[in-house]
């Protein structure tokens, strides 16, 4: 099973229904960090050993972000951005994924594609 961290874009609502389903998971936010900049997540996801979710559209600016090994990153494309969206997008491919498949890749996915990006 795939063990996430939720940014803070994600809300509480999408984190529940998700732990509902089975998953792991945790949001920036149980470690009072919901003001912390992409790197401070990314460095506690990293510390945390969980695959980052976000809905940040930069988030992933990897020419500022210093990467060497990372559990992974997913970034998640939903329009519009309600927790029902964002769950239909994220649950189905983290059905069909394992923890190892997410090992230093930014994954950047919506309804129709999904997107592999080797970042280390």
């Amino acid at each position: 099973m795939v063990r996430l961290l939720f940014d803070q874009m994600i809300d509480a609502d999408a984190a529940g229904e998700v732990r509902l389903m089975g998953f792991d998971v945790v949001r920036v936010a149980d470690f009072s960090m919901s003001t912390a900049n992409d790197d401070e997540v990314l460095s506690l996801a990293i510390h945390e050993n969980r695959v980052l979710v976000t809905l940040d559209e930069h988030f992933g600016d990897w020419t500022f972000l210093k990467l060497e090994s990372h559990p992974g990153v997913i970034r998640v494309k939903a329009h519009p951005t309600t927790t029902k969206r964002v769950l239909s997008v994220l649950v189905p491919f983290l059905r069909i994924h394992g923890e190892r498949d997410f090992s230093n890749h930014l994954v950047v996915m919506g309804k129709a594609r999904v997107r592999w990006i080797r970042t280390s």
